[in-house]
């Protein structure tokens, strides 16, 4: 069985973090099954290659059209298993895990690609299965044509947030392939790498380049010295602040600006491996994240955490974990968010306790998922 992957990469953690959710849970009950990546900057080969990931024949595109996807079906099947190729017409279930790439603020060219994709996979009887993510708005007339075949041709598609679930709805109604679920990666249990002091690291500050280049402008504009004050916050209160890169070289970037007034005060940690980022947020007393699934893996964990967010997922996640008022947006009065931080830092332990419930049942609705899509690959749902 033969099983593609959509929507992962190695550069963000938090995409990267999905693969292993998928790839961990689907190889304990379907031991049988090989899982697929399409090859791309984002997905180096010598990546894929140490988790065994097979390779979608793939193509070069001219003209709009996928060359490979024809001429892949004609490389004989011995030289194809050779070289770990895989093509089209071999794969039996797609799982989508974008994350987020279905709505307005993407364009149309995502919805409009993955539209075409699930025409000629349905024609082939390939199951397709869009696991917890969020989802519009769907606004204009292209998405909204071209989420209607997704959303109607999909075996199963989960809304990761209320929200998306209604503009899913909105779209096209209730749906019996249409479901609720949280993040899946919270079944995951990190590493902490040997090389990392939590004494000396104790409040880790995720930025992400998102919150400059998909927010309003005076969002963008005071997004650096929101987290200057962060930084500042804990630093006079006695913690150690430390920034985790979770989004490849344009948080890099990001982060360096930010601490350069601070030197040597304020680190910076570079981790490629996914569960050592989630293993570090284990060990932190508080997270200040911009990145997801940052603030995933922190408050699955228990980790008190102040957000900020470019897309509705970011309030939605907040509202699930019951603590709406430490999301912040970076352009409210200094003084105000001073306050929020002091409010934080003061009644962190309570936080952390009433994290608890919520990370429990969260953990337990994931289960309840993928039971779900294990029926529908095995061809019981």
């Amino acid at each position: 069985m033969f099983i593609e992957i959509n929507g992962v990469s190695f550069v963000n953690k938090g995409a990267e973090l999905m693969l292993h959710a998928i790839l961990q849970m689907i190889s304990q009950k379907i031991p049988q099954a090989k899982f697929v990546l399409k090859p791309g900057a984002n997905s180096p080969y010598e990546k894929r290659a140490k988790l065994g990931l097979y390779q979608k024949i793939l193509w070069f595109s001219k003209f709009r059209i996928s060359f490979g996807m024809y001429f892949g079906k004609h490389i004989p099947k011995r030289l194809r298993e050779y070289y770990g190729l895989v093509c089209h017409e071999e794969i039996n279930v797609v799982l989508d895990a974008s994350g987020f790439a279905f709505g307005d603020q993407w364009g149309p060219g995502n919805t409009i690609a993955i539209a075409k994709a699930m025409r000629r996979g349905k024609r082939l009887g390939t199951k397709v299965i869009f696991l917890p993510q969020a989802f519009g708005p769907f606004s204009t007339r292209q998405i909204r044509k071209a989420f209607h075949i997704v959303a109607t041709q999909a075996d199963r598609i989960y809304a990761r947030d209320s929200v998306s679930y209604k503009y899913i709805v909105g779209l096209v109604g209730e749906l019996p392939n249409l479901r609720r679920a949280p993040d899946f990666t919270v079944l995951l249990k990190g590493h902490v790498p040997s090389y990392f002091d939590c004494a000396s690291h104790d409040v880790a500050i995720i930025p992400n380049r998102r919150m400059v280049d998909k927010t309003s402008r005076s969002v963008a504009e005071h997004y650096n010295p929101f987290l200057m004050t962060c930084v500042r916050h804990f630093l006079d209160s006695g913690y150690k602040p430390f920034f985790l890169v979770h989004g490849g070289r344009e948080d890099e970037e990001l982060a360096r600006e930010v601490v350069r007034p601070f030197g040597s005060d304020v680190p910076i940690v570079m981790e490629e491996d996914p569960l050592n980022m989630k293993g570090i947020i284990g060990t932190c007393k508080a997270v200040v994240s911009s990145r997801y699934h940052g603030l995933i893996s922190a408050l699955s964990q228990g980790v008190p955490s102040i957000g900020t967010g470019w897309s509705h997922k970011y309030r939605e996640l907040f509202d699930d974990y019951g603590c709406p008022d430490i999301l912040l947006t970076p352009n409210t009065n200094e003084s105000q968010i001073i306050s929020v931080l002091t409010s934080f830092t003061r009644d962190r332990e309570d936080l952390k306790k009433k994290l608890a419930k919520p990370a429990t049942q969260h953990k337990q609705a994931a289960i309840d998922m993928w039971n779900d899509v294990l029926h529908i690959i095995s061809g019981r749902g």
